[in-house]
């Protein structure tokens, strides 16, 4: 459910409205997603393969299955609803040959497979310390093939790294390391960030920077949440701020973690209360991250509807558009019509032509 159907006009402002949530894996994808959709989420992030598979090598024997059917779900239901998360334990700059080539094979075989499945997005592992020059070369690689259309989004920290002072060329900031790496990528299109929130924050300067960037998801952590004074998980002001700057900027939110906070859930009062055996049996599928989605819905609603200026403009953000010659060329009319919901120009000239009728 979108986190703005509740209103009377949607607020279908951009793509901010829909949440996530980031699962662990589970050979039943189809259960898994049939539960976050009935229970509120749009979609999931999950590992379409087992992280204990590591690809044989060197073994001539016969390679186990690499991934489950993709007939469990339609299409569809793969395109709209889930995101696939590649092996976390993928080291593409090991200085284990055997891990690395493992990994870069691990690497093209998940995101291919994700193409197959008619996956829109793959979620790559955050970077393992400041050597990810070969990673880059792969994930460049990935991106300049033209059999497949997947989003390849990077999943970064949202804080500095922890570095060694010894190290004269490590990264020092999180955005520095995605400033290389898409550069090592020749700034492609479907190279995409993902910021992972937690606790703390940095200075606001550093947070203003991703607002130029091509964020596509954040994901917020349970244990990122304070508990307010009725128990129910919220986020600190700093939180609710850049939230709602990343809102205006149509960056979708996940939720991933467990229950952090001793908050009561929808769906347990029934149970203590003795409600019937039908209404136990409904409120028993409630989500455990319910109350965290309800929140992130809260602070969606709650924000002021976008002048009529820029809800015009949305769909052109961060576009380069084509010079247009309207006195020279003949446009369509479409074009024209878009022209005229340009208040500016009116705005401006109207004044100054009323000055000039009227001057002495």
């Amino acid at each position: 459910m979108p986190l703005g159907q509740t209103e009377e006009d949607s607020r279908q402002k951009n793509d901010s409205r829909y949440c996530g949530v980031e699962t662990e894996f589970d050979n039943d994808i189809p259960r898994t997603l049939s539960f976050s959709l009935s229970t509120g989420f749009d979609f999931i992030v999950a590992p379409l393969v087992d992280p204990e598979y590591r690809p044989l090598l060197f073994s001539t024997d016969s390679i186990p299955p690499f991934a489950a059917s993709d007939l469990v779900l339609t299409s569809t239901q793969w395109g709209s609803h889930v995101v696939a998360k590649i092996s976390s334990w993928i080291d593409l700059d090991s200085t284990d040959e055997q891990l690395r080539l493992m990994s870069e094979q691990t690497l093209n075989r998940e995101v291919s497979w994700a193409s197959h499945i008619s996956i829109q997005a793959c979620l790559l592992p955050t970077p393992k310390g400041n050597c990810f020059a070969n990673y880059a070369r792969c994930v460049n690689q990935i991106l300049h093939n033209t059999s497949n259309n997947v989003q390849l989004w990077l999943r970064l920290p949202l804080e500095n790294f922890e570095v060694d002072e010894k190290e004269d060329d490590a990264v020092h900031d999180i955005w520095e390391m995605w400033n290389s790496f898409r550069t090592i990528c020749e700034h492609h299109s479907r190279l995409y960030i993902v910021l992972e929130i937690r606790g703390s924050l940095p200075s606001e300067n550093s947070l203003a920077r991703w607002f130029g960037e091509p964020v596509s998801a954040t994901i917020i952590h349970t244990d990122s949440f304070l508990t307010n004074s009725r128990g129910y998980p919220c986020l600190s002001k700093r939180h609710q701020k850049l939230l709602e700057g990343f809102f205006n900027h149509s960056v979708q939110v996940i939720l991933s973690g467990n229950l952090s906070n001793n908050n009561p859930l929808d769906g347990l009062k029934n149970h203590t209360n003795g409600g019937s055996g039908e209404d136990q049996t409904k409120d028993a599928i409630t989500h455990p991250l319910i109350s965290y989605l309800k929140y992130i819905a809260y602070l969606y609603q709650r924000m002021d509807q976008l002048p009529i200026q820029e809800r015009f403009e949305i769909a052109y953000r961060d576009y380069l558009q084509s010079p247009l010659q309207p006195l020279m060329d003949n446009l369509e009319a479409q074009t024209y019509e878009t022209f005229e919901k340009d208040t500016v120009k009116y705005s401006q000239v109207s004044p100054q032509f009323r000055d000039f009728c009227f001057s002495p």
